[in-house]
């Protein structure tokens, strides 16, 4: 457990300088976005290199991956809206989201997120932590304590929507990870596609 713990703090450390307001304008948040990522997913393969044993590619899951990943979109346009409704401070937030996409070449982003940054999150964060947490505790108590870590990870960022919005796609993919494991590469893929279609294909 202790390997555990040293690779969600630095998860932690590394997220909070991503974010953060104080040293985000330091450094390329794509960059250390991906580099932070490829770290976290190349730890959790050399401490638990198990996470391959459940990877199951075939068209169904690629059918799935997508599925939950227009599904998502669809529940981040709803409550886009409501959240407009209900805080006056929920659009320039979401805004601030989308402005770390400036001046950077989209098509370098989509290849990015579709093929390092989205899959790796999950290898670490469901196949390693969630995982690794269930053997430990229980199933349920691994799936709250990762999705309850994944979003405050993000809230270094002092941005309510984004920490809200990491809460809540933690919680989807934590959930189908929890009760449907054997759906792995369908929530990698869904991530990943999700990521894309939510910050460069289809903003909301």
């Amino acid at each position: 457990m202790k390997k555990l713990w040293f690779v969600i703090l630095l998860a932690a450390i590394l997220w909070s300088v991503m974010f953060s307001p104080f040293t985000a304008p330091y450094v390329n948040f794509w960059w250390m976005m991906t580099a932070s990522a490829s770290i976290l997913a190349s730890l959790a393969t050399l401490f638990s290199p198990g996470w391959w044993r459940r990877v199951e590619i075939s068209f169904s899951q690629i059918c799935i991956g997508i599925i939950i990943a227009v599904a998502l979109w669809g529940i981040f346009w709803i409550g886009d809206k409501l959240s407009q409704l209900l805080f006056n401070f929920a659009r320039p937030q979401v805004d601030t989201i989308y402005g770390m996409k400036e001046g950077e070449p989209l098509w370098l982003l989509t290849l990015l997120m579709l093929f390092i940054i989205g899959p790796a999150e999950e290898i670490f964060w469901r196949g390693y932590v969630q995982q690794k947490l269930s053997e430990h505790w229980n199933p349920n108590v691994g799936f709250a304590v990762t999705t309850l870590i994944y979003a405050l990870v993000h809230a270094g960022s002092c941005n309510f929507m984004l920490t809200m919005a990491a809460l809540v796609a933690g919680l989807v993919w934590g959930a189908l990870y929890r009760f449907c494991p054997r759906w792995f590469v369908a929530i990698i893929i869904s991530h990943a596609l999700w990521d894309v279609a939510v910050f460069i294909w289809f903003p909301i």
